[in-house]
């Protein structure tokens, strides 16, 4: 009888745990539809011409971005930190020889076309 008892607590506690685990993966399948940083959106010619694209999301505008500077090796060897810009970079990246790692995402926010 003890036996029962205890058996039957783990029983509740796995229902708990599946039923939350449910709840968590319909919210993500929620954000797979494009809230946030995953919504696509209209981009510029510029930025359109570099991605082969008219829209993107910004996650993807960025990853994609990263891939072209690790192919054509473009991080500054000494300090890797710094991207060193090619012609192709400098178009969608205001012009600048040089751009820190972390302003790459300030110099792309111009290229999201705000729709309303």
């Amino acid at each position: 009888m003890a036996t029962s008892r205890l058996f039957g607590r783990c029983r509740g506690l796995i229902a708990v745990e599946k039923a939350s685990s449910a709840s968590f993966a319909s919210s993500s399948a929620s954000n797979a539809n494009g809230s946030g940083l995953m919504r696509v959106m209209p981009i510029s010619p510029q930025l359109g011409k570099f991605l082969g694209a008219s829209e993107a999301s910004r996650t993807d505008a960025l990853k994609k971005i990263w891939d072209y500077i690790k192919l054509h090796k473009l991080q500054n060897p000494a300090n890797k930190k710094e991207i060193l810009c090619d012609e192709k970079l400098k178009m969608i990246l205001a012009g600048k020889d040089t751009v820190g790692m972390f302003e790459i995402t300030k110099l792309l926010s111009p290229h999201f076309v705000k729709s309303k």
